[in-house]
């Protein structure tokens, strides 16, 4: 950082390669989202750390994505090497220092941070069915099924609070779909194995309590007033590129939800750097395109600054590129047609600098070189500068396993959700109800049997008896009647039995069901 207001990114190079001007991106215009872009190797993740440590010396919290584990070194000072040192002496860099930076470590898994949950419910419907891969009738009973779980109260915490209400809905489709909608067992069967599938790929260990608070990502250091980075240990979690970026756009869904319209301000409250953007566009459904256009457009009045990295620009829509005014474009290459046209529809989203062509600049840009464009002024783009991006204070490159540690060991949010909470929720609530109901129907039945038992001692028989035990009947000539066999007599109790098992079965479905629509009703 060297002016106030402004983070400080790099030096831009004339055409002859010498210095030009320092480039800036100003804090006010911080929340106006942005876009870095390059290929493989090109030094995308050091200017994410760039910009990352620049947001947080500035009071700022910021949010990213550790893909590669590169980005966890900037909770450590980092050391003064040759290649740092050289750029900055290239990019008259005189006050360049070495410092680390206020970090709280994540995971989905618990292992390399704390944990990140949430809850279905919190998830909802949209993103859940995004999750699951689901059609459209899936979906249509997905919505059902919250819209169930909320008028029966009953929380949905976990996968098995989904699941057990599942297999309510399955059991009980014909009285339900007459108040909701149509239920498709086929549909319900097939939402029930995409749980499975979400089961093994782990994702049960997104879904319960604590849920993550957005506050714990809005932190700042008492002791330095820097803002804490937030970095979400991603490299398991991108084994199921649905779950990372089903799970990034909840988390820019609650900071949406949850944050309250702060217009433009001197600074973001938070920014977010949304790393293999293009996971979040693959496949996507129009109507999760059109949320995540929304989100983007809308949430820069809540403060929060949307940053994606990745490495084409064709990967980002055009409705959310047309937002994202400051612009960090790496080297790409320019072999095949979608590569050409990549870098076309890169340079042509630049404001033109006189100097040099955009389209060729892009492709002959070195490592940690970039073409820059910020907004500027009232909020103009600027002119693009073909810039050499300042070195990182922090670390270059992963932390150990020890010093990963360490720093967890002295966590703001040490204890908080390291623990997992199971309270009473939709699978407690449906089977003690289940139970309830059940117990009701035996009761009658016991009741109906003794209304319905001959009075003693009236001679009268109730059924077949077994061998040894008489029972048996004259004829009109006074001769013992031949007993059955024993097979036919099996037969007809096994018989008898099995009715009496369906007319429980019956009756404590019919009873299940009265209790559910009775508390629906309410």
């Amino acid at each position: 950082m060297d002016d106030t207001g402004k983070l400080f990114i790099g030096g831009s190079r004339k055409p002859d390669d010498s210095l030009n001007k320092a480039e800036y991106l100003e804090l006010k215009f911080g929340n106006r989202h942005g876009l870095v872009t390059g290929a493989t190797g090109t030094g995308k993740t050091v200017t994410l750390q760039v910009l990352a440590e620049g947001f947080s010396k500035a009071g700022v919290p910021v949010f990213a994505a550790d893909i590669k584990g590169d980005l966890s070194g900037i909770a450590l000072k980092g050391e003064p090497k040759d290649f740092l040192l050289k750029r900055a002496e290239q990019i008259g860099f005189a006050d360049y220092d070495f410092e680390q930076f206020p970090v709280i470590f994540w995971d989905l898994f618990g292992e390399k941070g704390h944990r990140v949950r949430t809850t279905i419910a919190e998830m909802g419907p949209l993103l859940l069915s995004r999750l699951m891969d689901a059609s459209e009738p899936q979906e249509g009973v997905i919505n059902i099924a919250f819209k169930i779980a909320d008028k029966a109260n009953l929380p949905l915490l976990d996968l098995k609070d989904f699941a057990s209400l599942l297999n309510y809905m399955a059991e009980n489709a014909s009285e339900l779909s007459s108040q909701f909608g149509l239920i498709s067992k086929s549909s319900v069967a097939s939402i029930q194995r995409g749980l499975l599938v979400l089961e093994q790929q782990g994702a049960e260990h997104f879904f319960g309590e604590p849920a993550l608070k957005i506050s714990d990502i809005m932190r700042t250091n008492p002791n330095t007033g820097y803002g804490q980075i937030s970095v979400l240990a991603a490299d398991k979690l991108m084994m199921n590129p649905r779950l990372y970026a089903t799970f990034l756009l909840w988390l820019l869904s609650e900071l949406f939800e949850e944050l309250p319209e702060v217009g433009d301000p001197e600074q973001p409250k938070l920014v977010f750097f949304f790393d293999e953007a293009h996971l979040l566009f693959n496949d996507a459904p129009k109507v999760l395109t059109e949320r995540v256009e929304q989100v983007v457009r809308l949430i820069r009045s809540k403060g929060v600054g949307v940053y994606f990295v990745t490495q084409n620009p064709l990967d980002v829509p055009e409705t959310v590129l047309a937002q994202l005014g400051n612009r960090v474009q790496h080297a790409l290459r320019a072999y095949t047609p979608r590569e050409q046209k990549a870098v076309k529809t890169a340079a042509d989203t630049f404001r033109p600098n006189p100097d040099f062509d955009c389209a060729t600049a892009i492709t002959n840009l070195g490592t940690g070189e970039a073409l820059v464009s910020t907004l500027e002024g009232k909020g103009a783009p600027s002119i693009v500068e073909r810039t050499l991006v300042r070195p990182p204070s922090g670390r270059i490159g992963p932390l150990s396993d020890q010093e990963r540690q360490m720093i967890l060991d002295k966590s703001p949010v040490l204890g908080l959700y390291d623990e997992d909470m199971d309270r009473e929720s939709a699978f407690e609530i449906l089977a003690a109800r289940a139970k309830q109901a059940a117990d009701a129907a035996a009761a009658r039945k016991a009741q109906d049997e003794l209304q319905s038992a001959p009075p003693a001692g009236s001679g009268e028989t109730t059924g077949w008896t077994l061998p040894g035990f008489g029972g048996g009947k004259d004829d009109d000539q006074g001769r013992a009647q031949p007993r059955r066999s024993g097979y036919q007599r099996e037969t007809i109790i096994e018989a008898a039995m099995k009715s009496v098992t369906r007319t429980v079965a019956t009756q404590v479905g019919r009873a299940i069901v009265r209790g559910i629509l009775g508390s629906l009703k309410r």
